[in-house]
């Protein structure tokens, strides 16, 4: 990667990812985008561009003004949005996606879009879930991410456009709130135990789903964007996870720290039933193998720093 550009930037993900990327590879070489009403100038050092990524001429311009040889696509509507507006969803993710990959085509920039555990469903093995399963998801968002995969693998193996991807799991943060994710949940625990004390969870408890920590998602999108290409084999869909984890895990370890933490559950219909449809735990061993994705944040050590964040922050 040499000029990067990060659509979406302003997420929750993005938010943290571009200043990584200013640090590591200089910030006139990292072009910041989103849309108009998204961009937040303030937390915006270096370069700044208004992109929607629905509008392919505005976003090939821009690849072009720049120079632009890896775009990280980022931009997307999320599972519980998505249920409530599942058109809106399509156009973003899907016709967003498919003009990232023409400019990919036409530009010659490798293109890193991430998929998620929603591309499985009720019908995938729950536990260990292998690289290469069924994949029936039961919401729009899953089957975007589904469809996505598959585009991605078609412009590589039809027009050489190198796209690289990872599944990722729910991620947690302290930096920017999610936005409308089904494991939000784990996110908002954390503010909520520092302000109050006291959170109302929306998902079940006994419901596992893959987490990961914020530090170890970027630090997996760098690696497999400088990993030799030759050695990968699934370009798109890789497995990757940190811990498997339910709403009891986060209270009993949150009380480690705050002994008079208290938790009790109102649980969301909509988001419950999307998260029983995805899996427990991931197998990413090929993600392992063939690019050494190796994360550094278990339970324990992240709720302690996302605790001394947030402190400071709150």
């Amino acid at each position: 990667m040499r000029k990067i550009l990060i659509t979406g930037a302003f997420g929750q993900i993005g938010t943290e990812l571009s200043q990584v990327l200013q640090e590591l590879y200089g910030f006139d070489n990292v072009v910041v985008s989103g849309l108009e009403h998204s961009v937040k100038e303030e937390l915006i050092d270096g370069v700044l561009e208004v992109v929607d990524v629905t509008n392919g001429n505005q976003l090939l311009n821009v690849v072009k003004k720049y120079q632009v040889d890896t775009i990280i696509h980022l931009a997307a509507l999320l599972s519980a949005v998505g249920e409530k507006y599942p058109q809106k969803l399509w156009d973003v993710n899907m016709n967003g996606l498919y003009n990232v990959l023409e400019v990919g085509r036409i530009s010659g920039a490798s293109i890193f879009t991430p998929s998620s555990i929603a591309a499985f469903g009720p019908t995938t093995p729950a536990d260990n879930t292998p690289q290469d399963t069924i994949q029936r998801p039961s919401t729009i968002y899953g089957v975007s991410k589904v469809s996505g995969e598959l585009l991605c693998d078609y412009y590589f193996l039809k027009y050489g456009v190198d796209t690289r991807g990872v599944r990722f799991p729910g991620l947690i943060s302290n930096t920017a709130l999610p936005g409308g994710g089904t494991t939000d949940y784990a996110v908002h625990i954390f503010y909520e135990a520092v302000k109050s004390k006291y959170f109302e969870c929306n998902i079940a408890a006994g419901t596992y789903m893959d987490m990961m920590y914020m530090p170890d998602a970027i630090a997996s999108i760098i690696k497999l964007m400088e990993a030799d290409p030759s050695k990968l084999s699934h370009r798109n869909a890789f497995n990757i996870s940190s811990m498997s984890i339910e709403p009891e895990d986060l209270r009993r370890a949150i009380l480690k720290h705050i002994p008079d933490f208290e938790m009790i559950y109102k649980v969301d219909p909509v988001k419950q039933k999307i998260a029983m449809s995805w899996p427990n735990s991931l197998d990413d061993s090929l993600a392992r193998a063939e690019w050494d994705f190796s994360p550094e944040y278990d339970l324990e050590k992240m709720t302690a720093d996302m605790l001394t964040s947030l402190r400071k922050k709150i």
